[in-house]
């Protein structure tokens, strides 16, 4: 069984055992989250929400709070003495879906 959820703007398709990258979660590594923005369950019969399955969970664990590798912006106008270097680095959590309920 697969589950579609949205989370911090974006659609992931998860199913149990998956480990994916999501924005920024608030919780301690180790912590069982819930996700209840669930918009699609899959599997032998499909159930499409309008425009959630009503109670439908998607549990999972954080495995890890951390930030991204560093993207370096630079703005540049040539002929003008320009130059403008900056970095950034996203923060993300890592979950590990342990359970997807319909």
């Amino acid at each position: 069984m697969y589950a579609v959820i949205r989370t911090g703007g974006k659609q992931y398709r998860v199913s149990e055992g998956d480990r994916l990258r999501v924005e920024k979660l608030a919780g301690d590594v180790g912590a069982s989250i819930t996700l209840s923005d669930v918009l699609l369950i899959g599997g032998e019969k499909v159930v499409v929400g309008k425009p959630v399955v009503a109670g439908a969970r998607v549990t999972a664990t954080i495995t890890a709070q951390d930030r991204a590798k560093k993207v370096i912006v630079f703005k540049f106008r040539r002929r003008k003495n320009y130059r403008r270097k900056n970095g950034h680095r996203q923060p993300y959590t890592e979950l590990k879906i342990t359970a997807v309920s319909a």
